[in-house]
């Protein structure tokens, strides 16, 4: 029998004493209309998620770690009142984990996910996915072969960064599997061809965003000035190139090596933590066939891009580009997976590859395997909540804007690295559009003569937003590419980071570049800053995969 652990009663007993003293002399009840935290708009506000990353990179356990930056956000936010802790957690309007779960837009994001986790019972039910590891085998030959794929997949997929998380997962995973690449390889590419993909497509529900976050009255054209920011989306671009570096010269580095080192071996998850028990184990079904997974992931996608531009207005008379600027991703998502699932049941009892009973069984199993990422966007949002009532946003906001007259030049640098934080900490690259937009379209806007440094200060933003958004732990695109891996969240996050720092700096050598050259030319500093940023991020990856043993191809030990 164990020995009870009576320090850790006697500290769980004086804890909680303190916090009823403090509930005690402190008010319970506010006007949220007066009601401020003393740490509202101060560096402070941006401890919760703070603290949330660092025990989440401590303990490697998401769970636990989120909640408590919850617990954090929520004391500060009700000075050490326990009964306001509470009720601002779970009830406060703005940021109250309930109120986050009865959000429209937040619950379209989970009935997409729950379509798409059945999606992937089905396909796997019927064999589809089977037979495309199968078909794969035959046509792809090595694990450069393989990673390449799941570029080239993500790179098709570019309407919505959700969308395309879980469906190249669900599709890659047994090719990727088949050629020992470790899961966590597999969440980096799956995360490296999502957010960087659609922020530089222009149909894409990352381009509505964007678009949206031009403030109203403005001389700018929001969809226009998108289109120019995309050969300065630095970091989007050296994202994409380094994937294919890190495949072409095998530079693994950082924890990844490890990873990829022990999945040569077989074991592809290195840690003992399997998120997603035996969901990988994928039955063998005769009747199966690749056109059961293609034809679902096709009719998936048309379906998506009808469904946002029809929320967008298309069908009412609005053009393309405009339907799609202005669409609700949530809503056009939840209609056109839905519409996928209909088609898809009817293909495979037409095929005859399906009962209506097996149908009904893939309802439950779906939900089951995106529990997990629920959990975690339900938690993350919740935290995100928690810092906006802090005032972190303002406080970024300050900072930005009483230092942008005095360093001009050097404002690319200041968004992009501010735009970083702010996206790293809050875990939205949205957000942080619609918080660092403005500002710098205030600070730049209506002068002709400071158009090109407008096109690059806002570029800027956009890269650092992803840049932040790709590192973070509680960013939804981070959740979902462990998701659609079938990756250990933690893993992942640890793995990818040194990917995302090299490409970071990159990004900010052509950032500093092109504030300069932005007041000396009116056009084509992109030729200029952009390629100084592949060759400084070629350079740095040069020198790491030199310093490192590169991982041996499996095709070339056989």
């Amino acid at each position: 029998m164990k020995k009870p652990n009576y320090l850790f009663l006697i500290c769980a007993i004086a804890i909680i004493g303190i916090f009823i003293a403090i509930t005690v002399i402190t008010p319970g009840s506010i006007d949220p209309e007066t009601y401020s935290p003393k740490v509202f708009s101060t560096v402070g506000a941006l401890l919760p998620p703070v603290i949330a990353i660092l025990l989440a990179l401590i303990t490697k356990e998401v769970y636990s770690s989120l909640f408590v930056g919850i617990l954090a956000g929520a004391l500060l936010y009700s000075n050490g009142n326990l009964e306001l802790m509470l009720n601002t957690m779970l009830y406060n309007e703005d940021g109250g984990m309930v109120y986050k779960l009865a959000d429209s837009w937040n619950v379209g994001i989970l009935v997409f996910l729950v379509i798409l986790g059945i999606m992937v019972a089905l396909m796997n039910k019927v064999g589809g996915s089977a037979a495309f590891g199968q078909w794969a085998a035959t046509h792809i030959k090595s694990r450069a072969g393989a990673q390449l794929a799941t570029m080239f997949l993500g790179a098709l997929i570019f309407v919505d960064d959700y969308f395309n998380c879980l469906t190249v997962g669900s599709v890659m995973r047994p090719v990727t599997d088949r050629h020992n690449i470790s899961r966590a390889k597999l969440a980096y590419l799956i995360d490296a061809t999502a957010a960087p993909v659609c922020i530089i497509a222009p149909v894409s529900s990352w381009a509505a965003a964007v678009t949206s976050s031009v403030p109203d009255g403005s001389d700018i054209n929001g969809f226009t000035m998108f289109l120019k920011t995309i050969p300065y989306n630095f970091y989007a671009i050296t994202t994409l190139v380094m994937i294919i570096l890190v495949i072409a010269f095998k530079a693994d580095f950082g924890p990844m090596r490890k990873h990829e080192q022990n999945a040569l071996n077989g074991d592809l998850f290195t840690t003992a933590t399997r998120p997603y028990g035996d969901a990988d184990d994928e039955p063998k079904t005769p009747h199966g066939s690749v056109i059961d997974l293609i034809f679902p992931v096709i009719t998936l996608i048309i379906c998506c891009i009808i469904g946002m531009v029809y929320t967008g207005g298309f069908f009412d008379g609005e053009n393309f580009i405009d339907a799609f600027a202005n669409a609700d991703a949530s809503m056009g998502l939840v209609f056109g997976s839905i519409v996928t699932l209909v088609i898809t049941f009817c293909f495979y009892m037409t095929r005859g590859v399906m009962k209506f009973k097996e149908f009904a069984e893939c309802i439950p199993e779906g939900f089951k395997a995106m529990v997990a990422p629920i959990l975690i966007l339900t938690m993350a949002w919740t935290l995100s909540g928690m810092t906006g009532l802090l005032g972190a946003d303002i406080y970024v906001k300050d900072l930005v804007a009483g230092s942008a007259g005095a360093f001009k030049l050097f404002l690319p640098c200041i968004v992009f690295i501010v735009a970083l934080f702010l996206a790293f900490s809050t875990g939205t690259s949205w957000g942080t559009f619609a918080i660092l937009i403005p500002i710098v379209c205030n600070v730049f806007g209506g002068n002709p003569e400071t158009v090109e440094m407008l096109t690059i200060s806002i570029a800027a933003c956009l890269s650092g937003a992803v840049c932040g958004d790709h590192c973070s732990p509680i960013s939804d695109t981070t959740i979902m590419a462990s998701a659609g891996a079938h990756s250990d969240h933690v893993n992942h996050v640890s793995t990818q980071l040194p990917y995302a720092l090299v490409a970071a700096i990159a990004s900010f050598v052509g950032y500093l570049l092109a504030g300069y050259l932005g007041y000396k030319f009116e056009s084509g500093i992109a030729l200029i800053a952009l390629p100084v940023s592949l060759v400084t991020m070629a350079i740095i990856v040069y020198f790491i995969s030199n310093s490192n043993k590169t991982i041996t191809d499996v095709t070339d030990m056989e």
